[in-house]
């Protein structure tokens, strides 16, 4: 995807986004930093809201690292199909996005640390290719941080995210606001 103009979102970020994510395993409740990565948190909220994760699978899941997911390949695929790692009818799965990439804001987010729970935005070689497709840490993974935007850290559900493995689905992300 190189030469290709970055997509902007067009959500606003208010700075108090948390994300309820339902999956098939259960609930994940994720604080979404706009302050340190606000194209990241926008983008993700939009995508959200829009019902872009709605249905879609886990894809990749290693253990004692992350568990990813994110890929609109996987929306008509069986949890089977994407657990046996077989492709989709609109493509391999881990190969998908929305159409377009987000500039990359790990060199720019002072909070950026791959903790055990962070929420962060995969991508391809290209540090500014992240897309739609999100992994959890599944441990600190520090290794990450100088090249990977996280955009949001587990408040509940660190139980549901280690349970969760390729081919579980993502039944829907609803963005709220903190309580004040």
């Amino acid at each position: 995807m190189f030469g290709i103009e970055l997509y902007t979102p067009e959500y606003k970020v208010v700075g108090d986004e948390v994300a309820i994510v339902e999956t098939s395993k259960g609930t994940i409740k994720v604080e979404l930093d706009g302050a340190g990565a606000p194209i990241h948190v926008a983008n993700f909220c939009e995508l959200s809201t829009m019902g872009f994760y709605d249905g879609l699978k886990f894809h990749r899941y290693v253990p004692g690292f992350v568990i990813q997911g994110g890929d609109p390949n996987t929306r008509d695929m069986t949890g089977e199909q994407v657990a046996a790692g077989l492709p989709g009818p609109d493509g391999m799965p881990g190969t998908g996005g929305p159409g377009y990439c987000i500039k990359g804001e790990f060199n720019t987010n002072p909070r950026n640390s791959h903790d055990d729970g962070a929420l962060a935005m995969a991508r391809s070689m290209n540090p500014d290719s992240a897309g739609s497709q999100f992994y959890f840490c599944l441990g600190a993974q520090h290794n990450l941080d100088s090249g990977y935007t996280v955009f949001g850290q587990t408040l509940e559900g660190k139980d549901v995210i280690a349970a969760l493995r390729a081919g579980d689905e993502i039944v829907h992300i609803d963005i709220v606001h903190k309580e004040q």
